[in-house]
């Protein structure tokens, strides 16, 4: 058992996973919470995400406020939002003003910039593989997963039309599946 999450710990994690990335920190977060210091299950996290996914606003401060609210409440949210917020902060107002300053020395930093999207894109799509890894055996929601990719990556479908679609689709079939598990029918995931 992994030893009790300190507001030091939510601070200095965040702070890390915010300084790690660029341009989509999730796969640092998750790596850092799930398999790192062991903070959350898999289960747990693609939970978590789910849930954060559905609120307003960028899904890793979700996330961030989410975590430090469970294990510290309202003081361990704005914790873990701090230190999620305030490297890259500091990060863009030391970069605007060298901008300010030297903004016409910039053309060889933009072409340097669009090779780390690449990595950046690279990056969530192995957390998404690793995340479907979780769905073996779960075939109710794979289906739902491949639902809303064809939708919204093929189908280019707005996402609050998936969401209306797939929402209670994907209630419903958990409700059934945790039925089945109550009633022994299925092995638990």
């Amino acid at each position: 058992m992994p030893p009790p999450v300190t507001k030091s710990d939510l601070f200095l994690g965040f702070l890390r996973v915010a300084l790690s990335g660029f341009g989509g920190v999730l796969p640092w977060a998750r790596r850092m919470m799930v398999e790192k210091r062991r903070w959350m299950t898999e289960r747990e996290f693609l939970d978590l995400l789910a849930v954060c996914q559905l609120l307003p606003g960028p899904n890793i401060v979700n996330v961030s406020i989410a975590v430090g609210s469970r294990f510290h409440g309202l003081p361990g949210a704005v914790i873990a939002f701090t230190g999620l917020m305030i490297g890259p902060f500091t990060v863009i107002v030391v970069l605007g003003v060298l901008y300010a300053g030297y903004g016409q020395h910039v053309a060889p930093v933009r072409g340097a910039l669009r090779g780390v999207s690449a990595v950046a894109a690279g990056l969530v799509v192995a957390m998404a593989l690793r995340m479907a890894a979780t769905l073996r055996g779960r075939p109710a929601a794979l289906l739902v997963a491949v639902l809303g990719f064809v939708g919204a990556g093929i189908l280019r479908v707005p996402l609050g039309f998936i969401v209306l679609a797939l929402g209670p689709l994907s209630v419903a079939l958990a409700v059934v599946e945790r039925g089945r598990t109550a009633r022994g029918l299925t092995p638990p995931p």
